[in-house]
C-alpha cells in the first residue's frame, strides 16, 4: 500500500516563499509519477503539477508556471514543489499522489494514493 506525508505548509507573506516535501513509502518510487493538487477555500480542487517517472518530465499548470518547480529525489522517495513568488490566490490545502499514468494527469480520478494535505496561507 502507497503511502504520502506531505510537510512544508504554513503562513507566508504574498511574494514569499515556501518548499512543500511529499514523502512516498513505496517499492519502486522511481516507477510512480507523482502530482500535485491544491484545494482552495469553498472551490474545487486543482492540479498544480506532476513529475512524470518515464523520462523525468515534469509538467505545470498554466496557473503556477514560472513561480513553482516540482523536483525529485528517487533516493529519498521524495518529491518537493518550490513555490516562490506567492499569490494570495495561491492560498489552499495542497495534495500530492500517486499514478502510473504518464499521461491525462490533471484529473485527480487517475491518482490511486492521496496524502492528508498541507496548508499554505499566503497572506496579501
Amino acid at each position: 500500500q502507497v503511502q504520502l506525508v506531505e510537510s512544508g505548509g504554513g503562513l507566508v507573506q504574498a511574494g514569499g516563499s515556501l518548499r512543500l516535501s511529499c514523502a512516498v513509502s513505496v517499492r519502486t518510487f522511481s516507477g510512480i509519477t507523482v502530482g500535485w493538487f491544491r484545494q482552495p477555500p469553498g472551490k474545487e480542487r486543482e492540479f498544480v503539477g506532476a513529475s512524470i517517472w518515464s523520462g523525468g518530465r515534469i509538467v505545470y499548470s498554466d496557473s503556477v508556471k514560472g513561480r513553482f518547480t516540482i523536483s525529485r529525489d528517487n533516493a529519498k522517495n521524495t518529491v518537493y514543489l518550490q513555490m516562490n513568488t506567492l499569490k494570495p490566490e495561491d492560498t489552499a490545502i495542497y495534495y500530492c499522489a500517486t499514478t502510473l499514468r504518464v499521461f491525462d494527469l490533471d484529473t485527480g480520478a487517475g491518482y490511486g494514493s492521496w496524502g492528508q494535505g498541507t496548508q499554505v496561507t499566503v497572506s496579501s
